[in-house]
This record gives structure tokens, C-alpha cells and sequence, in this order.
């Protein structure tokens, strides 16, 4: 399998420009065609129940406002696929709100870049990871609000458990883990889970990945334990100090769910990760 079609969010954010780099930077080393994505914000919904725009100046005025938003950011995005030199780009014009918009469209894609939410991210802002990584149905690339990334999957961190997540995961990065240069499975060894390392072993995924042209390490990491309410992102925050101790640019790892989405519908390292990544992270649900 290769990404032959990468969607990427496109708004006129601060973090647009990393985000639509990075996206670049994938569809040119595996030669996916790459669209650019600009929601207007309103419910697709919400224009089929809508009277129509010549019978309501105000909203006719408010939609197009919206739709030059979108162009504005579109042509952007083009300006920065044009200055790549990407040879197979495509910009388009979404009349539907981002969470929803991006998960119907991303069902004919391979591959769908988002940015993190910022620390100061608007409650809509913030539901847009979550919501797309849960109900695309596609691997989900998030890139780091914080500047830095334009590039990622030269040096890649599984996080490798044996669940079906994990092992999902790792299904679809394949096409970024062929052409890595380092790749670890990393395996977090946590005195509460007693069945954890010896699952992830047995379901050892290094002979699979070799079959794939993949050459992979697989390291055991002990994790201290902890008590009290710091002990869920205990996890979590060994992921981020293996990342840093790689000088990886991405993390592949599981994205766990259940319960209610706004409470607890993604797991605790799944939602660490969310808040605290320092490199784009590829999550799979």
C-alpha cells in the first residue's frame, strides 16, 4: 500500500502554514496527489434547511463572507504547493463545518493532515482532532501548533502494545515506514499491566514488517510508577521522552476510545499525546 491521496485541512490560522508544509512534504516523498480542504464553517445541513440566499441579503452577505474566507486561504495554499513545485495538487471549497466536512471528505483519501489545537483554541477548535480522528475512518496526521515541524517520517516511534489499535497503526504508516531512515517499536513496560509487555512481544510485528521492506528495532522501556491522579499520564509522558531521546520526527501510535466523546471517549495517553506533542503524531482509531 502506498498514500496516493493526502487531505489536509486548509483554513487562515497561525498554524495553517506548518500544517500545509508538512502535508507538502508527505505528498512529495510518496508521490500522493494532495487536496487542499477549506470548510466555510456552517453545517452542510444547515444550507439544505437554509431559504435561499437571494431571499435573505444578510445571509447571502454572511455566506459569501465565508466563502471569500475559504478562497483567501485556498489560494494560499496553492501559492505554497506552486512554490514546492508539487506536481500533483488540488484546492477545493468545502460549503460544510471542519469536523464533519473533513471527515465525510477524508473517506477518499489515504492519508488526512489537521493540526493540533492550541492552548487557546476555541471550544470548536479544540473538538476538530478528536472528532476527526474518531470518525474519519483514516489515518489521521496531526501536526504540532507549536512551530517547528515542515517535515515528518525520517525518524519514526511506534508505540507498539500488540493491541488492534496499535496494530492498525502500524498497518497504515507503512508507506512513510519503507522510507524512514530509523524506526522503533517501542514497547512501555508499566508495573500495573501485567499481561502488557508479554502480549506486545508475542504479537511480535518485526518479521511482518521486514516482509514490507520495513527495517524496525523493538526496545522494552521501563516506566516508573506513579500513584494518584499524575499516574494516567505516566505513559504518555515516556512517548514524548523516547521521542526526544530518538530526535524522531513522528509518532505512530493507536488512538484508544470508548464512553462519551467529550469526556472520555479517547483514552488517557491518547489525549495526553493530543496535548502535549512535540512532533506531528500519526494516530489511527
Amino acid at each position: 500500500m502506498t498514500f496516493h491521496t493526502i487531505l489536509v485541512h486548509v483554513d487562515d490560522s497561525a498554524h495553517a502554514v506548518q500544517r500545509m508544509a508538512v502535508a507538502a512534504s508527505l505528498a512529495r516523498s510518496t508521490g500522493a496527489h494532495l487536496v487542499g480542504m477549506a470548510p466555510t464553517g456552517i453545517s452542510r445541513f444547515l444550507y439544505e434547511s437554509m431559504p435561499p440566499e437571494n431571499n435573505d441579503p444578510t445571509l447571502a452577505l454572511h455566506l459569501d463572507m465565508l466563502r471569500a474566507q475559504a478562497r483567501g486561504a485556498l489560494a494560499a495554499f496553492s501559492a505554497q504547493c506552486a512554490a514546492a513545485e508539487l506536481p500533483s495538487y488540488e484546492a477545493r471549497i468545502l460549503d460544510d463545518e471542519a469536523g464533519a466536512g473533513l471527515s465525510l471528505q477524508s473517506r477518499a483519501a489515504d492519508l488526512v493532515v489537521i493540526s493540533q489545537a492550541g492552548p487557546d483554541a476555541r471550544a470548536l477548535e479544540a473538538d476538530l482532532p478528536p472528532y476527526v480522528i474518531t470518525h474519519s475512518g483514516r489515518p489521521v496526521l496531526l501536526v504540532p501548533a507549536a512551530a517547528g515541524a515542515t517535515s515528518a517520517g525520517r525518524r519514526i516511534l511506534v508505540s507498539w502494545d500488540g493491541s488492534r489499535e496499535a496494530a492498525r497503526a502500524l498497518q497504515l504508516a507503512l508507506p512513510l515506514l519503507r522510507d524512514a531512515e530509523l524506526v522503533e517499536l517501542a514497547v512501555f513496560d508499566v508495573a500495573s499491566g501485567e499481561h502488557a509487555v508479554a502480549d506486545a512481544l508475542a504479537a511480535d510485528p518485526l518479521p511482518w514488517l521486514a516482509r514490507h521492506g520495513v527495517t524496525a528495532t523493538l526496545a522494552v522501556h521501563p516506566v516508573q510508577r506513579r500513584f494518584g491522579p499524575q499516574r494516567k499520564h505516566e505513559v504518555g509522558e515516556a512517548l514524548l521522552g523516547r521521542v526526544a531521546a530518538l530526535s524522531a520526527d513522528l509518532l505512530v501510535m493507536g488512538a484508544y476510545g470508548h464512553s462519551r466523546f467529550r469526556e472520555s471517549i479517547l483514552g488517557g495517553v491518547t489525549r495526553t499525546m493530543l496535548a502535549t506533542m512535540t512532533v506531528p503524531v500519526l494516530m489511527a482509531h
